[in-house]
């Protein structure tokens, strides 16, 4: 286990975050029980002072980066992968991938842009490998808050989903389950602005003929 006091050097913190041995008080990650203990630390400063706090060594401000963005990036993963502890992987590595970034960072656009491609490669790494130790076929699921629906319903909204094309349920489930504005969604697929506003209306159109889905 390595305590930090206050700090630790950024060229631990990837390594930290990826083998679960990191303890400051403030929250631990134990890769045997896999448990989060995470009071939010309080700070009033954007992502992008934050970014540049990093880049200067303070990896405190990479601390409230990753609370600050943990439960997003988590409910993606659980979307992404379908499993609680292949989301919790896909966590730890996403960021740890984020944390190798620095120095030099640069942050251009919302956090969200860069930390959404890079959960939905690693899940999909994640669900490659329980495929393989599985021998089946895993299918994607839609729906990132698994209690926001149950039973029939849920199943129902995931087949109605699952009808449509992938450009139109993936810019639902970005704009309305990832929460993330129109903007960032650009930025994250590399389109112009103007084509996700079309995309997204058309997706809506699309899911209002849908059964079950006219009121959403």
């Amino acid at each position: 286990m390595i305590s930090c006091g206050n700090r630790i050097p950024l060229t631990y913190y990837a390594h930290i975050i990826c083998s679960g041995s990191y303890d400051c008080g403030c929250w631990k990650l134990e890769s045997g029980t896999r448990s989060f203990m995470a009071p939010a630390p309080i700070d009033n400063r954007t992502d992008q002072e934050l970014v540049a706090a990093v880049n200067a060594g303070d990896a405190g401000a990479f601390e409230v980066l990753y609370f600050r963005h943990r439960d997003w990036t988590m409910r993606l993963a659980v979307r992404f992968t379908g499993h609680h502890d292949d989301a919790l992987d896909v966590l730890q590595e996403t960021f740890g991938y984020f944390a190798r970034k620095f120095p030099g960072f640069q942050l251009t656009a919302a956090l969200t842009t860069f930390l959404y491609p890079a959960v939905r490669n690693f899940s999909i790494a994640a669900r490659k490998k329980r495929q393989r130790s599985s021998g089946g076929e895993d299918q994607l699921p839609l729906i990132a808050e698994p209690q926001a629906a149950s039973g029939s319903d849920r199943r129902d909204m995931e087949q109605s989903l699952a009808s449509l094309s992938d450009a139109h349920r993936e810019i639902l489930l970005m704009r309305f389950v990832d929460d993330m504005t129109q903007p960032e969604i650009a930025a994250t697929l590399d389109l112009p602005v103007g084509t996700v506003k079309s995309r997204l209306h058309h997706a809506i159109l699309a899911a209002r003929q849908l059964p079950g889905m006219s009121d959403s």
